[in-house]
């Protein structure tokens, strides 16, 4: 923050940096501040070279503004998930398995995330959420989360790119879905050109597209459920909560509650982008904790309310539905509430908002994988050519490793083509819930180490609002959520007609990212043998934030002395 910042200015959240604190990265900036427009942005031969960053390790452009964070935020990770896995989980759970399994793991995503967002506030996050599980839990451990990171979004860019191909099937079936493949790659090629700043931009629109429709959906569904449709939809009287009655608010009873948390948590994945993404933000410290205060409305506003008025609208036994009829290709639940409503042309709006949402989550795939990537290189977790970040900020091999896992997408094209993806769709399901698993550890950790080396909680500018109790609840869902995944893979929906060998297969499936992380688990022990941290071996000093604490306890003062309606108001924006 500026030493001549308004009032105003001071409010938005907390101080940045000292003016007279250096940087690692001065060395960096300046270098880039000198090269010319087309080079920053990627746009000529120039911006391909190595950047010159001296002695130590290079860091990513800072180039992210606050405005880019907060929307990467609230509307960053929502997309295929949402938007069309949500009609799987309606008719595999019913409405009320739902909305109840959706308001769980939103819970536990708001105590990751703010567990996260004290972590990444006290420490520079350019090394990706890993390296808090190698400061806090285990060395071993950390390496298995980098590379469980790095390996969930390889896998979900080709998924995301075939949802791509398949959206636009709802309005030419007969063009093969690998031309469409083709062009959303392209895209997603393209808007990496643009390195950092590419993403930034697009997340900022993409999400600011996401949200609208939605809350006109929101809007909309609310008017249909009450029986203002037009007359020659189904929702010309009054609607209400029928579908709760019949056929039901639960499908194939606790099995089918357990199936959802699944879905859910992958329709979550990407949310702790915005750690990650801090480390391109210009002062993640003064725009990371207002972005992470986002989080709580996308849950309440979107997840939530939008599946609410899903599930009240459409009916969980819609063939139409995801998962419903092998035969068909299924259908997003939100765009089939607006076309039974006969709103006219508003359903091919909603597929164009989903094509969108499905194309920003393959963009942050990229995004996600390759910063992790280049982090791990640069630890020594990885090949050395994946440290190379060019003079426009692009960590270039590590994007292209990435990008290149996007041609599995053409395998859908081959006769075994769904038996592939479904494996790939395996091996990212629950790899997420490790990683927001290892957040809630290290933060408990962290916690207990900064009380031993006689630092008081005061001394952390952004505190979580649950604080370690709700990092304990976190990791306490995250664990039910494995449990239930292991219940339905021991005991799956329909096990009386599968066979031996399909139950077998089936249960593979379903666990297979627990063995992948035990693998690299077992692999970076047998590197870098060092196993569970102690907590005096936990080193809280070493590379925290320098901050001017006179700025902070005068701007803590200054909200402390507010009146209680403003307090509350910083709580949660």
């Amino acid at each position: 923050m500026e030493s001549n910042g308004s009032k105003d200015e001071k409010e938005v959240g907390l101080p940045g940096y000292s003016a007279d604190t250096a940087t690692p990265n001065d060395q960096q900036e300046g270098a880039v501040r000198s090269d010319n427009w087309l080079t920053r942005n990627g746009l000529n031969l120039e911006s391909f070279k190595k950047r010159d960053y001296g002695k130590g390790i290079v860091e990513l452009d800072r180039s992210m503004k606050p405005r880019h964070l907060h929307m990467i935020a609230i509307g960053g990770s929502i997309g295929a998930g949402f938007f069309v896995g949500s009609g799987s989980a309606l008719h595999t759970g019913g409405p009320g398995s739902l909305l109840i399994d959706f308001i769980i793991i939103g819970i536990m995503m708001f105590n990751v995330v703010y567990a996260l967002g004290e972590l990444a506030v006290m420490y520079p996050v350019s090394g990706g959420f890993y390296t808090f599980a190698t400061r806090f839990i285990d060395p071993s451990w950390g390496f298995a989360m980098g590379w469980n990171y790095v390996m969930q979004w390889a896998v979900v860019l080709p998924l995301e790119l075939t949802v791509c191909g398949l959206t636009v099937g709802f309005w030419r079936q007969d063009i093969s879905v690998g031309v469409w493949i083709t062009v959303f790659f392209v895209a997603i090629l393209i808007v990496n050109i643009f390195g950092t700043l590419g993403y930034a931009e697009e997340e900022f629109w993409a999400s600011a597209l996401k949200l609208s429709a939605t809350v006109i959906f929101i809007i909309i569904a609310f008017i249909l459920v009450l029986g203002g449709g037009p007359e020659n939809g189904l929702y010309g009287e009054y609607w209400g909560a029928r579908l709760w009655h019949d056929p039901g608010a639960f499908n194939n009873g606790f099995k089918g509650f357990c199936s959802v948390f699944v879905t859910a948590a992958f329709a979550f994945s990407g949310t702790e982008l915005v750690g990650l993404a801090a480390a391109e933000a210009h002062n993640p410290v003064k725009s990371l904790p207002g972005a992470i205060k986002q989080v709580f409305w996308r849950i309440t506003l979107f997840y939530i309310l939008g599946l609410l008025f899903v599930g009240l609208l459409v009916n969980s036994e819609d063939e139409r539905l995801l998962g419903a009829n092998p035969y068909a290709d299924g259908a997003s639940p939100f765009v089939l509430a607006v076309k039974d409503a006969g709103l006219k042309g508003f359903d091919s709006f909603m597929n164009v908002i989903i094509l969108v949402s499905v194309l920003s989550i393959g963009v942050s795939a990229v995004y996600g994988g390759s910063r992790t990537l280049t982090a791990l290189a640069q630890q020594g977790y990885a090949p050395k050519i994946f440290t190379y970040v060019d003079r426009s900020g692009r960590p270039l091999f590590s994007v292209g490793i990435i990008i290149a896992f996007g041609l599995l997408g053409y395998v859908n094209l081959n006769a075994d083509g769904d038996t592939v993806f479904d494996w790939l769709l395996a091996l990212s399901g629950l790899a997420a819930l490790f990683t927001w698993g290892s957040i809630c550890l290290s933060h408990i950790r962290f916690r207990k180490a900064w009380a031993y080396h006689g630092h008081s909680v005061d001394e952390i500018p952004f505190k979580a609002v649950g604080g370690v109790y709700g990092s304990y609840l976190g990791l306490f869902l995250i664990a039910i959520v494995i449990l239930a995944q292991f219940y339905v893979a021991i005991a799956p929906i329909g096990q009386e007609e599968m066979t031996t060998a399909d139950r077998a297969t089936n249960f593979f499936q379903q666990m297979l990212a627990l063995p992948v992380v035990m693998v690299f688990w077992i692999a970076g022990y047998l590197w870098k043998r060092t196993g569970w941290l102690r907590t005096h071996q936990m080193d809280v000093d070493t590379g925290r934030r320098e901050l001017d604490w006179d700025e902070i306890n005068a701007y803590r003062a200054e909200l402390a002395a507010q009146p209680a309606w403003k307090r509350i108001l910083h709580t949660l924006f």
